[in-house]
């Protein structure tokens, strides 16, 4: 088992990607779309958490950039009716905290998004992973805050920040909504978020 690779990072026309380690191998591995490696430079180094799936007829290694992330791909391929390829197509539908926050929620609507899944997937998935919420820490108890909700520009353009380092959307709006004081610069909603993140 290949717990995760380190090495350099290049990138395929077909969405997936290779890290060539020091002793010069390149290892192809599938990443979910709109993964965050992409955001890195060719030849940068990378450290990307993988999964290696046997079958009869294939070796793959499916790779993330993090261990929670890799555990959430582990867990849905558990599902009846789940393999590898199911499970990264509900992941580049939904990304990680998004899909966690939808199986607390029995969000099916949301998980039917990914290519190839249809309700009753859907379903079994709520049903077989809603027990084992537990392992998201606390998802469900996230409080999800449209951005229009959040009072004042100060406010707007610090979540506008927080979701330009990579957070998402619904993250930066409910961190930035508990930073207290109405009349605070950007810069200062900002530190106090990060303080809570």
């Amino acid at each position: 088992m290949i717990g995760y690779i380190k090495g350099y990072f290049h990138p395929n026309p077909d969405g997936s990607i290779i890290v060539e380690n020091s002793s010069g191998i390149g290892f192809l591995i599938h990443v979910p779309a709109g993964s965050a490696i992409y955001k890195e430079p060719e030849g940068a180094e990378v450290k990307v958490f993988t999964s290696m799936q046997v079958r009869e007829d294939d070796i793959s290694l499916y790779g993330f950039m993090s261990k929670e992330d890799l555990e959430l791909f582990e867990l849905l391929i558990t599902v009846s009716g789940i393999g590898a390829k199911g499970a990264m197509s509900i992941m580049s539908a939904l990304p990680g905290s998004q899909l966690k926050r939808a199986i607390a929620a029995g969000d099916t609507a949301s998980i039917c998004k990914a290519q190839g899944v249809g309700k009753k997937t859907a379903e079994r998935l709520v049903l077989e992973l809603k027990d084992k919420v537990g392992v998201f820490a606390d998802v469900t108890s996230e409080v999800v805050i449209p951005l229009e909700d959040i009072p004042g520009d100060a406010r707007s353009e610090a979540v506008s920040a927080l979701v330009a380092l990579g957070y998402s959307r619904n993250e930066a709006a409910s961190v930035i909504a508990k930073v207290k004081g109405d009349n605070l610069t950007v810069e200062d909603y900002i530190k106090g978020a990060l303080k809570n993140l």
